[in-house]
């Protein structure tokens, strides 16, 4: 069957999400996500896009950006390309690591720009990772109020209000407001079943019983409980339950 032709963006502005092929961790370490973020800048520099948003989740993540000098075909071939060499010869391997064609969905309005914006920043809360958007680290969220140029911020605190601290208030205050947005996402994502939850755990971990897992040394422990979490999305209250350890423990891992 012949692809679907990508619907193009009048506004040139994008919801993006890529994914690790058979859903594989893309980013197995804290050194992944920098990379990838430093990457993301290096061709926002060369192909002058803007970027709005980032999310970097494990096995996926979600992009929020306009086209500049190229197209967007070109631009996430740029992206993946150079991260896919420095990763692949980091871990030895070889290979595809993304699936091969990431998802897109235009940006028409600026009442659904404003809702991908806070949809991907809440994604590390809603997943169960963390309990409030500035604590988790792989977001670009912190440059709207810190100031950061790394981000184009100006374009979205105007949404808010022309002084800047009026809009940095307005726009924290939105963004962490309890919502049902619904955006593009990965397809056939489901909240998993306790069942389900348990038999990733056992069949992961390499233990006969869930709540096994409380008898490992700390650092492997720790291990397991981050890559349930950002690999294969179970969330903190999930995990806690399914294994009797403690949510702070849960949390820092």
């Amino acid at each position: 069957m012949p692809r679907v032709a990508r619907i193009k963006s009048k506004s040139g502005i994008y919801h993006i999400i890529m994914r690790g092929i058979n859903r594989q961790i893309v980013f197995e370490e804290n050194e992944d996500c920098v990379k990838f973020i430093q990457t993301l800048q290096k061709y926002k520099a060369i192909c002058k896009y803007r970027l709005y948003a980032y999310c970097l989740m494990g096995n996926h993540l979600h992009l929020l950006l306009m086209e500049g000098t190229e197209p967007l075909g070109n631009v996430m071939r740029r992206i993946c390309s150079s991260y896919v060499l420095w990763y692949n010869k980091k871990y030895d391997r070889v290979g595809y690591l993304f699936q091969d064609r990431f998802k897109s969905e235009p940006v028409e309005d600026d009442g659904y720009f404003l809702t991908v914006l806070r949809y991907i920043f809440q994604n590390p809360v809603k997943a169960g990772i963390v309990t409030k958007i500035k604590d988790y680290k792989w977001t670009n969220y912190t440059d709207y109020i810190e100031g950061s140029n790394k981000t184009d911020t100006d374009f979205v605190l105007d949404f808010f209000n022309t002084n800047r601290e009026r809009a940095i208030r307005s726009f924290i205050e939105y963004i962490n407001k309890t919502n049902d947005d619904k955006c593009l996402d990965i397809p056939g994502k489901r909240q998993l079943t306790d069942e389900d939850a348990k038999k990733i755990i056992k069949d992961h971990c390499h233990i006969y019983n869930a709540l096994d897992l409380y008898k490992f040394d700390v650092n492997k422990r720790n291990q397991y409980l981050k890559e349930l979490k950002e690999g294969y999305g179970l969330s903190i209250r999930q995990i806690e339950r399914l294994t009797g350890i403690g949510r702070g423990i849960i949390q820092r891992a």
